[in-house]
């Protein structure tokens, strides 16, 4: 368990966060992290939709239930932020 720094880009948001969140947080926690620094203040709500996690570039979301920690990233990594069924 160690805290670690990412740079939310939540899709919508033209602003990049930098989101405090830890290694033992799942991607579904991180996500709610993310959200928490832009839905409702740049991003509108989109309530029943799940937000989902991507590293910047790929094809395939984290998935929900995976720990940040296993994921490799480096700090302050880019990770995409976005609701589900807005994946292109």
């Amino acid at each position: 368990m160690a805290l670690f720094p990412i740079s939310s880009n939540f899709r919508g948001d033209f602003v990049l966060k930098l989101v405090p969140v830890d290694t033992d947080n799942t991607w579904a926690e991180v996500a709610e992290a993310a959200a928490d620094h832009s839905v409702g203040i740049h991003v509108a709500p989109q309530p029943g939709k799940a937000i989902r996690a991507k590293r910047m570039g790929a094809d395939e979301p984290f998935p929900l239930d995976a720990k940040l920690g296993d994921a490799g990233l480096l700090p302050t990594e880019t990770i995409e932020f976005y609701f589900e069924g807005e994946e292109s």
